[in-house]
């Protein structure tokens, strides 16, 4: 489901929470927290960059680079290069400060996540990645950068410019300024050496278009008179990726006549689980201690937007959220086990072993994370819980043949099998709910996800 389209389920879910008697925990008193998605346009010929050396080399825009990032601000932008080798991943030791003003080129091909944030953390004036791709590929990519492209709402305009350049254009000019782009992308240790040139950067944007997206929270008020100022959440996406083709997204192409990327299980399974769960919760007596947020996003695959948005401005405290139980595709694969990302890194996993074995009923088992290689710990919604120190659980049931396809659609989804992990994370959530310990982290990860973020 594209984010336009999105009016359509909050409507009923927003009416569903008001039957169970939750508490709308939006905006000015509703069920519905929104949150801006501006479209902006990179004004192509007013955009350069030019590096004052004794070769005076200038980088035309969508010839030599493109802008990796769309959140600068219209403005120009200078400081001195310099070429960092290595890892810029939570193993940085070295001293950052002196990084700050300048603009730094990244040997290491991505930048995302934590790692973005650390590398913006040090303030530098610009951020330059490399890229290798062929002309075919580079025409594409320029192209792309040219059209309309919505911003990310989870971060304030500002901050460094980022540039994407070619390889091709920037290596002679490294070589001449004395550094071994070789050797920098070789290299295993982090390094910073200046290359004793200023690049400029005159970059331009403009609004093309204001929009908004939306969440959905609905709160259970805790029975508890002290334990009811915290909460567990539960969370899951609703939205999904659109129509297939040119305007598409997340990779889904038509089959067929089919082009609308239903997302039954990514995550229609997710989504519905959370309303059953609340359904659930709501017909208890007595209510469990501590309050119970239901919490359905949007924009999840555009980049954990919705969640972002939530933990950056929570309708509660976050430091009263003791725990984030997230749910992304439980519709399909194995009849009985689900997958539980992020059992290590608190004692919820110690609690979910436990919950689960007093409840063999439900023929479900939950296992740790069978794809670490994949960093889905980092690609749902929980992550921005648990980026802010929220212990959190992510089930997943994994991803399959219609994974962001047209096919993956409602009559594929084992709504039994689906039932049965709804009532395991019940259980949990409920068992977390009324514990008068919060749950904690491991300090090793908490070091690891939350102190470097």
């Amino acid at each position: 489901m594209c984010l336009a389209g999105q009016t359509r389920l909050i409507e009923p879910i927003s009416h569903v929470s008001r039957r169970l008697g939750l508490k709308p925990a939006g905006d000015n008193g509703t069920f519905i927290q929104r949150y801006a998605i501006d479209k902006v346009q990179i004004v192509a010929d007013s955009s350069t960059a030019f590096v004052h050396s004794t070769t005076n080399t200038t980088l035309k825009y969508g010839t030599d680079f493109i802008f990796a990032d769309n959140m600068f601000e219209n403005g120009d932008y200078a400081g001195d290069l310099v070429l960092v080798s290595g890892p810029v991943s939570g193993t940085v030791t070295a001293d950052t400060a002196s990084l700050a003003g300048k603009v730094l080129i990244l040997a290491s091909p991505r930048l995302r996540g934590a790692d973005r944030q650390r590398v913006f953390s040090w303030k530098p004036a610009g951020v330059i990645l490399l890229t290798g791709a062929p002309d075919s590929i580079w025409q594409q990519i320029a192209s792309r950068n040219n059209r309309p492209q919505l911003r990310d709402p989870s971060r304030a305009p500002g901050g460094p410019v980022v540039l994407g350049v070619r390889l091709g254009s920037l290596q002679p000019l490294i070589a001449g300024l004395g550094g071994d782009l070789a050797a920098a992308q070789a290299a295993t240790a982090f390094a910073a050496k200046s290359l004793g040139a200023p690049l400029h950067v005159h970059a331009r944007i403009e609004p093309v278009e204001r929009n908004s997206a939306p969440n959905v929270v609905a709160i259970l008020e805790g029975s508890d008179p002290t334990l009811k100022n915290e909460y567990v959440v539960f969370s899951a996406h609703m939205d999904h990726v659109g129509v297939a083709g040119p305007k598409g997204s997340g990779g889904c192409r038509a089959q067929g006549a089919d082009s609308i990327c239903n997302g039954a299980d990514d995550d229609g399974s997710g989504t519905v689980a959370v309303v059953e769960i609340a359904e659930a919760f709501a017909g208890l007596k007595p209510r469990p201690k501590r309050s119970i947020i239901f919490l359905n996003v949007s924009g999840e695959e555009k980049g954990l937007w919705g969640s972002a948005y939530f933990a950056e401005h929570p309708t509660v405290p976050l430091s009263n959220v003791v725990a984030d139980l997230n749910i992304d595709m439980i519709g399909r694969n194995w009849k009985d086990t689900i997958v539980a990302i992020g059992k290590e890194h608190s004692d919820l996993g110690a609690t979910l072993n436990r919950v689960g074995a007093a409840h063999p009923e439900l023929n479900m088992r939950p296992i740790d994370d069978i794809w670490p290689d994949e960093n889905f710990y980092y690609r749902s919604d929980h992550f921005n819980f648990a980026r802010k120190g929220v212990p959190i659980l992510f089930f997943f049931s994994g991803t399959h043949a219609d994974y962001h396809r047209p096919s993956d659609s409602p009559d594929k989804i084992d709504a039994e099998k689906e039932s049965r992990v709804a009532r395991l994370i019940f259980y949990l959530g409920l068992d977390v709910a009324n514990t008068i310990e919060r749950p904690k982290w491991n300090p090793d990860s908490y070091k690891r996800i939350v102190a470097t973020n």
